[in-house]
């Protein structure tokens, strides 16, 4: 019998909203780890994606494949896929209110459903300021029906040095929701920085 561990394996979605200096950041805390991750982005995440860090979906570390996001057939799309986690970095809210209305019209959508009914996590990484009550609402349902809520709100209290520091450590947070070990120091972690 083999003591080796089985290498894991996400499923990462990019969609329109701001936020995308985490997206790096968290691929490359999975490749640290060995996690294996495949990937989905949205029309409105590539044209972000562009705007915010100059760069296509390609030059972003770490994912295998890109699936097209109107591929229905995509193994995503099937619960029979083995996948260990999900994760929609940035989510915007029109993903989350698809999530938690059950409407699947992207494979984003579906595979987060898919996701839900396999009882496997699916972190949403929301991104929107302020909330209006159907957020909030979107939020309790999705919350409700097995999702992570995390929203991208970084933490300051190690007294990050650049936002890419800041974007780690966000990161990092996501990496505890799915248990994908990495080396980001967090509050237990010695604060004395100089």
């Amino acid at each position: 019998m083999s003591n080796e561990r089985k290498q894991k394996k996400i499923l990462v979605a990019v969609t329109g909203a701001t936020g995308m200096l985490y997206v790096p950041e968290f691929l490359n805390l999975a490749a640290r780890a060995g996690v294996e991750v495949e990937g989905i982005i949205s029309a409105s995440g590539r044209q972000v994606l562009r705007l915010e860090l100059e760069i296509g979906p390609d030059e972003l570390p770490g994912v295998r494949r890109w699936f097209p996001l109107d591929d229905f057939t995509a193994p995503p799309s099937s619960g029979s896929s083995r996948y260990h986690a999900m994760v929609i970095l940035p989510c915007t809210m029109g993903t989350l209110g698809a999530i938690a209305s059950g409407s699947c019209v992207n494979l984003i959508h579906r595979a987060a459903d898919v996701f839900l009914k396999e009882r496997r996590p699916l972190v949403l990484a929301v991104r929107e300021t302020p909330l209006n009550r159907t957020h909030l609402s979107n939020m309790l349902a999705a919350q409700e029906a097995g999702a992570i809520i995390c929203p991208a709100m970084p933490s300051f209290y190690m007294r990050p040095r650049s936002l890419a520091e800041m974007a780690r450590g966000f990161a990092a947070r996501i990496c505890d929701q799915i248990s994908i070990a990495h080396d980001v120091a967090g509050w237990a972690s010695d604060r004395s920085r100089e």
